[in-house]
């Protein structure tokens, strides 16, 4: 960078995953939050890259007049361009630094992690490998267990859409030594997209089914009942949790609608569970951090039940939409939205010359 010119950041937003939708709110809350006093910002739709030959993933056209919407906005802006501008040395597009903002396949699980290292461009948050097995929550189970962090007892299985692509005599009888109820969840998806809570046997192939439209790696888990938190993680070498959420859906399941429909859910922060959950909670998520890998950002997502707190995922790509929690909880430290992306692209500047 020349001393004196401000900043240019290409706000990687859109994508073909399920969460497509989701990522254009975020990248264009992105957009709007930055200083322009100090960064020359546009964004970057990740699905115009040419020579791809990948087709969205189901959900993603969902609620099309709203990305719709959002495209026509950035593109009247002239803040939007396509990927292929930001890949040139030479080109005016060339960004000091990429905030990725892009939610699900191909954004979130270190797909497009590992083409911005290859193109030498520092990246807002997780790296690679982090972002990979934090997607894969398969992986990312078997992983922060064994550094002995609480996780639901699971099992997982491959299934494909449709009736009688698995055994479902011998699913049946793992699910039922599981005990009921349990929760249903593709593997490597965000957003609680495909996600199903089962009650019974008669329910679990439909939402096998459902998560199996999304990926062909499932998760059944058993279900917790107790309360729902997350801790938003900042940091690199020496991470900081921010304050507590609880999350209380109207209609008790944390759904797609509920997470991102306004009202749908009460967001208490800080959480009222007692300065000494609080703090276990905290620490449960930095350990989570850490166990994966993750650097700049991470949300982690945790149950508060009778037996104790479990880790139930961890998120590298935190939504930024104006429901989300990552900036409810910053701001409940203290820090504005502007100061949030200030720091996340601090650390991603710091960790680009590190790698």
């Amino acid at each position: 960078m020349v001393e004196g010119k401000k900043m240019r950041v290409a706000v990687l937003m859109g994508g073909l995953s399920s969460e497509r939708n989701v990522s254009l709110s975020t990248g264009r809350q992105v957009l709007e939050g930055l200083d322009h006093n100090k960064y020359e910002a546009f964004g970057v739709d990740a699905a115009l890259m040419s020579g791809s030959c990948r087709s969205c993933q189901p959900g993603a056209g969902d609620e099309v007049e709203v990305v719709a919407a959002a495209c026509d906005e950035l593109t009247r802006s002239g803040r939007l361009v396509s990927f292929d501008q930001i890949t040139s040395c030479d080109s005016s597009f060339r960004p000091d630094v990429v905030f990725v903002a892009l939610h699900g396949r191909y954004g979130e699980d270190g797909t497009i992690q590992g083409v911005l290292e290859l193109l030498g461009i520092p990246y807002t948050g997780s790296g690679v490998l982090a972002s990979a097995l934090a997607m894969d929550k398969v992986m990312a189970k078997k992983v922060m267990a064994a550094d002995g962090i609480p996780v639901p007892a699971s099992v997982d299985i491959k299934a494909h859409p449709g009736a009688g692509s698995w055994d479902s005599n011998e699913v049946n009888q793992v699910v039922a030594a599981l005990g009921y109820p349990v929760v249903v969840k593709p593997s490597r998806q965000g957003s609680t997209i495909g996600i199903s809570r089962v009650d019974g046997p008669d329910e679990l192939g439909y939402a096998i089914s459902k998560a199996a439209e999304f990926d062909s790696l499932i998760v059944i888990e058993r279900f917790i009942r107790g309360r729902e938190l997350t801790v938003s993680v900042l940091g690199n070498d020496d991470p900081f949790a921010l304050p507590v959420i609880e999350i209380v859906p109207a209609k008790g399941f944390y759904d797609y609608r509920a997470k991102y429909t306004p009202g749908a859910t009460d967001e208490i922060v800080p959480a009222p569970i007692g300065e000494d959950a609080t703090k276990y909670a905290q620490n449960l998520a930095i350990a989570a951090h850490k166990s994966l890998g993750c650097r700049g950002v991470s949300r982690v997502d945790i149950i508060q039940s009778e037996e104790g707190m479990f880790v139930l995922e961890v998120n590298t790509v935190p939504g930024m939409t104006p429901t989300s929690l990552l900036p409810r909880a910053a701001d409940a430290a203290g820090i504005s939205f502007s100061k949030l992306l200030d720091m996340l692209i601090d650390y991603a500047l710091k960790e680009g010359m590190g790698r």
